[in-house]
Parts: C-alpha cells; sequence; structure tokens
C-alpha cells in the first residue's frame, strides 16, 4: 500500500527512457480509447466490451494507434532534449529514433492487424520521427495536433460520430502530452541524457568504425 505512493524512480539511462516511451505511449492511446467507448456506451458497456466483434475493433483500434503514441512520447522527449544538445543534435535524433523503434520491435506483429500492416505502420513511424527535427520544439499542448485526426479515425465509433467528438478527443490528448511532459521533466536529468543519446548513437558508432 505504501508504495504506491512513493515517486517513480529517476530516468536515469537509455533503457529506462525506451521504457518511459513505451509506457506512456501505449497508455495514453489505448486510455482514450477504452475511456472514450465506455463513455459512449453508457449503461450498456459491459455488454459492449462483452462483443466479440467490439473486442476485436478494440484490438486493432489500440495497435493502430500505438505507433502515433510513440511518435508524440517521442517529440516531448526530443523537446525536452534540444536546449542541451549542441553540436550533437543529429546524433541524440538519431539516437532517439533508434529507442524509439527499438520500442516497437519489442512486439510480435499483432493479430489484430497482420504482417503487412505492422510493417506499413513501423515505416510511417520512422517517417514521423524522422520530421521531428525539422522544425523548432513545440509546447506540449501542440504536439498532438497532427495526429489527432489519425487517432480518432482510428477508435472504434461511427463515423459520423467523429466529427463532433473531435474536439474532446483532440483536447484529451492534449491534457496528455502536458502530463507527460511534467513527469518526464522532473524524472530525467536532460543534459545527462543528451550525453548518453550521443555517446550511443547510431550514427557515431559508424563513424568510429
Amino acid at each position: 500500500m505504501f508504495g504506491f505512493f512513493r515517486r517513480p524512480p529517476p530516468i536515469g539511462d537509455i533503457a529506462a527512457l525506451g521504457d518511459f516511451i513505451d509506457e506512456h505511449a501505449a497508455f495514453v492511446v489505448q486510455k482514450g480509447i477504452y475511456e472514450y467507448s465506455r463513455a459512449r456506451a453508457g449503461h450498456y458497456a459491459k455488454v459492449l466490451f462483452r462483443e466479440p466483434e467490439f473486442q476485436q475493433a478494440v484490438e486493432r483500434s489500440r495497435w493502430g494507434a500505438y505507433p502515433l503514441g510513440l511518435a508524440m512520447v517521442a517529440e516531448i522527449v526530443e523537446g525536452i532534449l534540444r536546449p542541451h544538445v549542441g553540436e550533437r543534435r543529429a546524433a541524440v535524433h538519431d539516437a532517439l529514433v533508434a529507442l524509439v523503434l527499438a520500442a516497437f520491435d519489442r512486439y510480435p506483429v499483432p493479430a489484430a492487424l497482420g504482417g503487412d500492416a505492422w510493417n506499413q505502420a513501423r515505416g510511417e513511424l520512422k517517417q514521423r520521427l524522422d520530421r521531428i527535427s525539422l522544425h523548432a520544439p513545440k509546447f506540449a499542448k501542440d504536439v498532438p495536433d497532427p495526429f489527432a485526426e489519425s487517432y480518432v479515425s482510428l477508435i472504434p465509433i461511427h463515423e459520423k460520430l467523429r466529427a463532433s467528438e473531435f474536439p474532446t478527443i483532440r483536447n484529451y490528448l492534449r491534457v496528455s502530452m502536458i502530463n507527460v511532459h511534467d513527469e518526464l521533466s522532473k524524472r530525467m536529468d536532460a543534459p545527462a541524457m543528451a550525453a548518453l543519446l550521443s555517446a550511443a548513437s547510431p550514427a557515431d558508432e559508424a563513424g568510429a568504425g
């Protein structure tokens, strides 16, 4: 019981940062899917969640949305690190991209999506990660904006409801990214992590070879 009141441990190494990205990406997208579905179903939520067809739809939604969560959390991480990277910006970015893709690769191909869709999702994630370094860091609340439409399209709700519900779901993502930013800022020593990522950069390793 007393463990509930303990502060989360500091993020002191690259592996811990990878775990943070993975866990928060999964949590944010799944929480949105489940809580929104329960809210829409109301008193029928328990019945709905027992339906095999709905369970399959949720599986497709959460695995389809997971790469979006990774991209959003990665952008939060990059924004916190950017002021501390100096001339190591490219190296740190490459190491962060490799770390996020490694988090993605932890999971076998989800049966709900299939190999082709999963490989396509990885390729799209890589493109999104590459684009992070092409613009100035954003406020945490603005990070979800390019992803919100794709996320809403994956939630198992009728298409006619998506337009009216879009602002609510986008605001959920905005608040979630603010919370991720605040937690990471407290738990991670950004200058130290930038140095660790720079040293682990695939580009640096290639240059050393």
